[in-house]
């Protein structure tokens, strides 16, 4: 089973916001930094979700665990609903590669087990600004 950490950090919101993943199992140990542009917090964790799809589906894998701290994320995934018509199209977009796997589960985990996922979307925003 791949296990996928996902994590978004904005400097302002919105402001600059950039999303980590650390992806592990299956002989992986995967960790991408990567800066999003000016966004709020709730759209660069989606962005995050959708992102730490697609990794996994590129990696082949047909069992997969998102683990977020994102609880508008998770809740989002399981009701397979959002209200905010903004984030509509980023849940649309997960669903989707969600289906792709055999299975996929996803947890919400406090921020002291997402510490790799933080630190790397925190390393996105910095990079931008040095």
């Amino acid at each position: 089973m791949l296990e996928v950490y996902i994590d978004a950090a904005s400097a302002g919101n919105p402001g600059p916001s950039g999303i980590g993943l650390f992806i592990k199992g299956e002989g992986h140990h995967i960790q991408i930094s990567e800066y999003i542009g000016e966004t709020n917090n709730h759209i660069a964790e989606f962005t995050a979700l959708v992102r730490g799809l697609e990794e996994a589906q590129k990696l082949g894998s047909t069992l997969v665990s998102v683990r977020s701290d994102s609880k508008i994320v998770v809740a989002s995934m399981e009701k397979e609903y959002v209200k905010n018509e903004e984030f509509k199209p980023y849940l649309e977009k997960a669903l989707a590669l969600a289906t792709s796997f055999d299975l996929f589960f996803i947890k919400w985990v406090p921020d002291s087990q997402n510490k790799a996922a933080d630190a790397l979307a925190r390393k996105a925003i910095q990079s931008k600004n040095t």
